[in-house]
């Protein structure tokens, strides 16, 4: 698919859940309110799910210089819950496993006893299709090497190989994402073929689609649109006081891989901020009033460092140079 097709395929995939989304919450806020005239009370809890309900007030388009980027298609206040999204696919970090305290699914925190343990039910069912998969593979070797070196995302990968092949999500389901492929450096990083190797070393059923390109490409969107999760402690206003993003690995719960939060740009001095509150599912918010047709922007690192620091970890993390109006300033 070329990167064209990819969007035009992501233009009509948004626009069908936009328009899903309108019809369900066209009913959800009649019904809202004919409570309001019946009651004639409004909390705070239900403007919450009346923000939540409506559709995304924003749009996915063409930027000058960076590609893809999302759009607001009318006013956005400093603190609105722009919109939600849920994963792709996730995966516990290692700590998480080892300390036995998030839900294999959703990364909930929990209190348990076992290094694979649901939340509810409900985790449990979604989970089931692709969990059974993994419990009959042996994956000592795969998760010992890649605990050695490190490596997180391959494990994003095992668990969506996992997900093809149990039939709960299609081979291509991060094909609108870019990079399409790895850049000739880590093409020959050490590690890459060892992994690749021992995930397919891991499977005894027969997937044709799990080949050493599909990994690799795989790994390439993974390796730049994954987020690291962090639930969040305090207020929303709390966040929007301090809107830095932690990069520290050992305060991350997991890591995920979401369709319309890696279609946002960067910048150094961001107007939008996505947090986790309970689980993986993540919230889009405003750090300031942004205008009509304006930009929304993440910052993909900690925005406390220097300009220095800041473009010498764009560079390697994500393959580019940072030319926000921050960086631009020097400051």
């Amino acid at each position: 698919m070329t990167a064209i097709a990819a969007v035009r395929c992501g233009r009509l995939q948004l626009k069908s859940s936009l328009c899903k989304l309108q019809n369900w919450s066209s009913s959800s806020l009649l019904s809202s309110r004919s409570f309001s005239d019946s009651a004639s009370v409004t909390t705070e809890s239900q403007k919450q799910q009346i923000q939540e309900a409506s559709p995304p007030p924003i749009r996915v388009g063409f930027t000058e210089s960076a590609g893809r980027g999302v759009f607001a298609t009318r006013s956005i206040k400093s603190g609105e819950l722009v919109h939600t999204a849920k994963p792709i696919v996730s995966h516990p970090s290692f700590s998480s496993l080892q300390n036995h305290n998030v839900c294999y699914f959703c990364l909930k925190k929990i209190s348990s006893q076992h290094a694979v343990s649901f939340c509810s039910s409900q985790c449990r069912d979604q989970a089931q299709a692709f969990y059974d998969i993994e419990r009959k593979v042996s994956w000592a070797a795969f998760d010992d090497y890649c605990r050695n070196k490190g490596l997180k995302y391959p494990h994003l990968v095992k668990r969506l190989a996992c997900m093809v092949i149990s039939g709960v999500a299609s081979a291509d389901c991060l094909d609108i994402l870019q990079p399409a492929s790895l850049s000739s450096e880590m093409l020959y990083e050490p590690y890459l073929l060892q992994v690749n190797n021992l995930l397919r070393d891991c499977f005894t059923l027969t997937c044709p689609v799990l080949t050493k390109k599909w990994y690799t490409n795989v790994l390439a969107r993974i390796r730049i649109n994954a987020f690291r999760v962090e639930l969040a402690c305090g207020s929303y206003e709390d966040l929007l006081s301090s809107a830095v993003a932690c990069v520290n690995s050992e305060a991350a719960i997991g890591n995920a891989v979401y369709l319309l939060p890696s279609l946002y740009n960067h910048d150094c001095d961001p107007n939008t901020h996505i947090i986790w509150i309970e689980n993986v599912d993540a919230r889009l918010k405003a750090l300031r009033d942004i205008d009509e047709g304006e930009e929304l922007r993440i910052c993909y690192i900690d925005a406390s460092m220097d300009h220095n620091a800041r473009q010498a970890l764009l560079s390697a993390g994500f393959g580019f140079q940072c030319c926000c109006l921050r960086c631009l300033s020097g400051d």
